[in-house]
């Protein structure tokens, strides 16, 4: 029995008890929360688990909350897989699983097995996750590379909560950034200073040199001929480089969306007129600027400038209009730790073009640091001294990499220590989990020599110690961690949760013989701690899929 099922008989319970006391069916179905509350206690001592929806519940019911909670542990105590139940505090009520209903998990954990977790929470929706858009420009720096992390789990957590996610990279390959690029590009290839304004680094004189091998003629014609073609060209082997990194960091997108195709398609012009019709857009000062203050911003914006030529804004608004008429129900943007301005621009752009604000969501995530010896590496871009998603992985892994950067909510700044997450030792974490699963397969294939093989008839009531029971109570809340992960945006608590249900394997481990002895014949107990392991492996499995990080059976 999960935490949720037991929020379900607890519902149910507080419903029928609400009706005995003359209040009609219709009164109490909403008089209780849809979700009840269904928490482990501090102590273990007070139970398996506690539950205040007596507290909640009472007043409006107009009774004491003590009373009422009494009432439900009545009608609790009948149910043959709560084996105890008593009132604590001003109403809160501690209840004690029967352990038959604690291996009913277990079995429907290895029933289940990849399916366990997975919902239909968001059956229907059709959700458009951008993340990472890092401009081609340079390699992908740590907070690009914290997005595609995150992003990608984030992704990874929607879908198995029913969602059908697109993971779209917007491509930014139109405005000045690219033409300091090209500019760059055009100065190394002709043994020139970078521009003062331009990139520098050996990727850029990489780049250039490799412009000038593909194209002989490459610096021939005029000064405009030349810089574009080193921004055509330039563009096309920094993206490539930045598609193969986010690949081998396990990391693909559904969409590349490319900026200039906005401007190309006529978009752009399409979302201005829209705006002009319906009033949202009024020409001042020889600009045209978006109503944006009547939907929440705390300026408008210039989205097209008294020059003639549209603001960066522009290209956003007909973004907006394109991801939505793609057919996506909610767009989530996941951007850098300078894009707090968007959050209310953004959501302004498409009240004002006729689209729900509620479905446009963004995500602000904080800058990462690496540590090495107890210093802080320092980063430049332009400098050409930019930490990089292959330098990082490089450094500790594609999974330690990947582990490190979901672990912790993006509303933080991260450090990363480098020597933390190099060690094989239990202080790193994504070792500490790894370890975990491999132990689990290291049981399976000793049950194998030993001759136990399938699951089927193994008595689960048998798991009554302590540790099993800790670890069967970790292994229930799984599907709820999930469920917080997908309604939050916040995929670190898989990796949490994942520490946590290795600490509970490793005590269990460490308290109960899973396994005979080596001459010993093999008893029912045996079994159903084996069965224990198995469902634990798949847990951890399941766990580890969603953030992106690998179960290897063997270490």
């Amino acid at each position: 029995m999960t935490p949720a099922d037991l929020a379900t008989v607890i519902r149910q319970a507080t419903v029928d008890v609400l009706g005995q006391r003359g209040m009609d069916a219709a009164a109490a179905e909403s008089t209780v929360p849809e979700t009840v509350t269904v928490e482990r206690p501090r102590n273990p001592e007070h139970g398996d688990y506690a539950t205040n929806v007596a507290l909640q519940v009472a007043k409006k019911a107009g009774m004491n909350p003590r009373e009422l909670g009494q009432l439900l542990v009545d009608v609790l105590l009948a149910n043959p897989n709560i084996a105890a139940a008593e009132i604590a505090g001003p109403g809160f009520i501690n209840l004690r699983l029967a352990t038959g209903a604690q291996g009913q998990l277990v079995a429907q954990i290895l029933q289940q097995g990849r399916e366990y977790g997975r919902s239909d929470l968001y059956a229907g929706q059709k959700i458009n996750l951008e993340f990472v858009s890092a401009n081609p420009t340079g390699p992908i720096h740590l907070g690009g590379t914290r997005w595609a992390a995150v992003g990608d789990s984030l992704g990874r957590v929607l879908e198995a909560s029913g969602a059908q996610v697109t993971r779209e990279y917007y491509f930014n390959d139109h405005g000045g950034q690219i033409d300091r690029f090209a500019r760059s590009l055009v100065a190394a290839a002709k043994g020139e200073p970078t521009p003062e304004d331009g990139y520098g680094g050996a990727y850029i004189r990489e780049i250039a040199q490799g412009i000038v091998d593909k194209h002989s003629n490459a610096l021939e014609g005029t000064p405009e001929q030349v810089q574009e073609t080193f921004r055509r060209e330039g563009v096309e082997m920094m993206f490539a480089q930045i598609k193969q990194s986010l690949h081998d960091f396990g990391v693909d997108f559904d969409v590349y969306f490319h900026e200039n195709s906005l401007f190309e398609s006529g978009a752009v012009d399409r979302a201005i007129q829209t705006l002009k019709d319906n009033g949202n857009l009024y020409e001042s000062e020889g600009a045209w600027w978006l109503r944006s203050t009547d939907f929440g911003d705390d300026k408008d914006r210039v989205v097209i400038k008294s020059d003639g030529n549209a603001a960066y804004i522009a290209g956003d608004i007909a973004y907006v209009a394109d991801k939505f008429d793609r057919g996506h129900t909610l767009a989530i943007y996941m951007l850098g730790a300078d894009h707090h301005g968007y959050i209310a621009r953004l959501r302004a752009a498409a009240q004002a073009l006729g689209y729900n604000p509620e479905a446009v969501e963004v995500l602000i995530g904080q800058l990462v640091n690496l540590v090495r010896d107890g210093e802080a590496v320092k980063m430049s871009k332009r400098a050409g001294t930019v930490i990089t998603l292959d330098d990082l992985v490089d450094a500790i892994g594609v999974d330690g990499a990947r582990y490190s950067l979901v672990r912790s909510s993006v509303d933080s700044t991260l450090d990363i220590d480098l020597d933390l997450w190099t060690k094989q030792s239990s202080d790193n974490p994504v070792y500490y989990v790894q370890y975990g699963h491999a132990r689990l397969c290291s049981i399976d294939r000793k049950a194998a020599e030993a001759g136990l093989g399938s699951d089927a008839g193994a008595d689960l009531s048998l798991l009554d110690h302590e540790k099993e029971g800790d670890l069967i109570r970790t292994l229930g809340e799984y599907p709820g961690v999930v469920r917080a992960a997908a309604q939050l945006r916040e995929p670190h608590r898989i990796a949490r949760y994942s520490e946590e249900l290795a600490s509970s394997f490793h005590k269990f481990y460490d308290s109960c013989q899973i396994l005979p002895k080596a001459g010993e014949a093999p008893e029912p107990v045996h079994a159903a701690r084996l069965a224990l392991a198995r469902a634990t492996r798949q847990v951890l499995a399941n766990a580890l899929e969603l953030i992106g990080v690998s179960a290897p059976e063997r270490m």
